[in-house]
């Protein structure tokens, strides 16, 4: 069953359609399981039936024509349920019902395994037999890992818009969910960007011109035969005629009559020349795969290393010629800094990737751009959205696929409510930033990049809680110099003097691995990164560390901040290594005295060493972000368990409790950084808890201050109370949503992730 299962997930996989993949599974499980019937029941999403959609053994004339209601008979049982049933004697069950015409009265036997995708019921697998048995225990588990199989290949199909009457993909509008990247709604036109030469990840697509891409076709096959040429005639005196005879192969492989031929063709049928390439050669490196002669099939290396030959070709004269449309949504695999600079920044409105974090470099630039982003979408069909209409929705984290037009009118209506509310909070840029009775709240905010320090002056910020130095490292191929990093942090502190500027020590691993410096690990989140990675390397650490004071000469608004410290061993030894830079600069001629230093409180072993941190520094900063991930053991780019990522768990917020508590009880500051201190609605909890400043992204700053000079102190303080001895996020939300709506803030808070389904 093991041989079987294997050989049912390989070509599951590979089907063109939903209904071959049934029909596929159907015919295979029957045959392994030695079952008279197999029959799969998928739920209509629109009816919510039970539909019949695939079977071996039963009436063929029924499928897509017949369906339950969800609890009707033991198809309905099952998928109520969402457990396997097991009968010897089904027409005994309550909840047997007997249909007409479907072909099943002569069998006894039963089994049915629900299909489930991510709690999602999409439907049930059967199997039946004449015989009265019950079973086996085997039998039951090869059932459920076939059912788990499917379940993933259905989710997927629905994505992509397969689950339809017939075996074409139709127009169906999906929704899927990712990790919220960069805050806003965007809407526009699909433009998938390839993986550099991946012969997998290449989109179908009409070719706009059949003789441009012919021509394309044909100039690249011309320059990878020249490359071919060269490289054997430099080999010729290196290996054996034997060996030297495969590059014959490899051109003949090129040849029109082989599969050049195939591509050509395809490409004649309407195709574009890269998905012409990837589908033939796709075809091929599968066919070679499958080769029981290992010789042969070694074979598919050499078929695919000359498709990617051609395809890059073909992808670097595609680049010269692209023609953005005027709402891109820019879809792919990995979206990278280069890939955001291929596109006009006035035609780019959205992005969406399969993967990445709301760390990554991507959302970071993408924040600082103001463009909308969904990141981490685990099921997303990212080389089938090309000219799709495409919704992306940064603040639930949520990808719209060809949504039905009223719909897409909503979103639209949301888009001009989200620039009608910017202009109006506009005119409190120059406000004070304090309660309606006094409590005075300084706003600042997180940056990275260049375009975060025009967002942040627009918007009114009045410092930088946290300056992200990571992103300097990565977005370049090498570590940067001393001196080039003193240049870069002497901006920042003129962009902002005489506000303060939080610039956190070098932050990598975990999600965010340098392309010079990689980190490689089984659990990289509970690995070496942060202070511990330069602490290892001192040389790095002191270097930018020395950086910082020479940029702050003559300034003195600069704040360091040592990220993931969990013991006051690390901070000692940071602060030894901090004083030997500080005589280094005085002894080079700089006069600057010793910055402020803070800690970074993200770990759950900080919480409870907080006293004894804030007594060794200047003042704490609580990371929201990393600290709710690890004290809830929830990886926050992992869209599978997004909604266990929740910020106002009653955990956390005892946590920052605590913080504020030692900080103040140590005469210390508090600030804290992340998604929580840019939610307006987590805004009265973070007054009321005493939090000294609040620091976010820059697009927040305008709708968190409207919230603050609304409220008073007074009522936060009593909404601080009403959530002691809460046990549930969802509690703690319905709290503050009283408050708020109390005020009339609904409308500037609707589109924070979680406040709309």
């Amino acid at each position: 069953m093991i041989e079987t299962l294997r050989k049912i997930v390989q070509t599951v996989n590979e089907a063109d359609t939903l209904n071959d993949a049934l029909n596929f599974i159907v015919h295979e499980v029957r045959a392994a399981m030695q079952t008279d019937v197999c029959t799969i029941y998928l739920r209509d999403r629109d009816s919510q039936r039970l539909v019949f959609r695939a079977t071996e053994g039963l009436n063929k004339d029924k499928v897509g024509q017949f369906s339950l209601a969800s609890h009707e008979g033991l198809v309905g049982w099952v998928a109520a349920r969402g457990e396997l049933l097991n009968l010897d004697d089904a027409m005994n069950h309550a909840s047997f019902q007997l249909v007409p015409g479907l072909g099943e009265e002569t069998f006894n036997s039963f089994m049915g395994a629900p299909i489930i995708h991510q709690r999602d019921p999409l439907g049930v697998l059967v199997v039946q037999q004449s015989a009265s048995r019950r079973f086996s225990d085997d039998e039951e588990a090869f059932l459920i890992t076939v059912s788990a199989q499917l379940a993933a290949v259905i989710a997927h199909a629905e994505v992509t818009g397969a689950v339809s009457s017939g075996d074409a993909i139709s127009e169906q509008t999906a929704r899927i969910t990712g990790v919220p990247g960069s805050p806003g709604i965007g809407i526009g036109t699909g433009v998938f960007v390839s993986p550099t030469a991946d012969l997998m990840a290449v989109a179908s697509r009409p070719a706009g011109n059949r003789k441009r891409e012919l021509r394309a076709f044909r100039g690249a096959l011309a320059r990878v035969r020249d490359d071919i040429e060269v490289v054997a005639e430099n080999l010729k005196d290196e290996l054996s005629p034997e060996d030297h005879a495969l590059f014959s192969v490899y051109l003949t492989i090129l040849d029109d009559s082989t599969l050049g031929g195939e591509v050509a063709s395809l490409i004649k049928t309407g195709e574009w020349a890269q998905g012409a390439l990837s589908q033939v050669m796709i075809q091929h490196i599968r066919h070679f795969e499958r080769m029981e002669h290992s010789y042969l099939r070694e074979r598919a290396v050499d078929v695919r290393d000359l498709g990617t030959r051609v395809l890059t070709y073909l992808q670097d004269e595609e680049r010269a010629v692209r023609d953005w449309p005027e709402n891109t949504i820019l879809v792919a695999e990995e979206v990278t800094a280069s890939a955001l600079g291929e596109v006009p920044r006035e035609r780019l409105v959205g992005i969406v990737s399969l993967r990445g974090s709301s760390n990554s470099h991507a959302a970071i630039l993408a924040r600082g751009m103001g463009v909308p982003a969904v990141l981490g979408a685990a099921d997303l069909p990212y080389n089938r959205l090309e000219n799709k209409t495409v919704v992306v929705d940064g603040y639930n984290g949520r990808v719209h696929i060809n949504p039905h037009e009223q719909a897409l009118a909503r979103f639209r209506m949301l888009v001009n409510e989200d620039r009608a509310l910017s202009e109006e909070l506009a005119v409190l840029r120059d406000d004070y930033c304090q309660t309606r009775d006094g409590r005075r709240m300084p706003l600042w905010v997180n940056t990275g990049v260049n375009a975060d320090v025009q967002r942040a002056q627009e918007n009114g910020a009045e410092g930088v809680g946290l300056y992200r130095t990571e992103i300097t490292f990565l977005l370049r191929d090498r570590f940067p110099s001393e001196e080039e990093q003193r240049q870069l942090y002497r901006e920042q502190l003129e962009a902002f003097a005489p506000a303060p500027v939080t610039m956190r020590t070098l932050d990598i691993g975990g999600d965010k691995s340098l392309p010079y410096f990689p980190i490689n690990e089984d659990n990289p989140f509970l690995g070496w990164r942060g202070i511990r990675v330069t602490l290892d390397h001192p040389e790095i650490f002191l270097a930018q560390v020395r950086a910082m004071l020479k940029a702050n000469e003559g300034l003195g608004n600069l704040r360091i901040l040592l990220p993931m410290i969990s013991g006051v061993e690390e901070l000692e030894e940071s602060l030894v290594l901090m004083e030997r830079c500080h005589e280094e600069v005085l002894a080079e001629g700089y006069s600057e005295s010793f910055p402020p230093v803070g800690v970074m409180i993200e770990v759950p072993s900080a919480v409870y060493l907080a006293t004894a941190l804030a007594e060794r520094v200047d003042f704490l900063s609580v990371g929201s972000n990393d600290l709710t991930q690890y004290l809830l053991a929830v990886d926050r780019n992992n869209a599978r368990v997004a909604d266990l990522y929740q910020a106002l768990h009653p955990a956390v917020l005892s946590a920052l409790q605590a913080i504020v508590s030692a900080a103040h009880g140590a005469g210390k500051t508090v600030s804290i950084c992340g998604e929580l201190a840019g939610d307006p609605r987590a805004v009265p909890l973070l007054i009321a808890m005493g939090f000294d400043q609040l620091s976010m992204s820059a697009t927040n700053v305008p709708r968190v201050k409207k919230v603050v000079q609304t409220i008073t102190e007074r009522d936060a303080l009593g909404v601080l109370a009403k959530i002691q001895g809460l046990h549930s996020a969802e509690q703690v939300m319905a709290v503050l949503d009283e408050l708020i709506h109390r005020y009339e803030l609904d409308r500037f808070i609707r589109l924070d992730k979680g406040s709309r389904q």
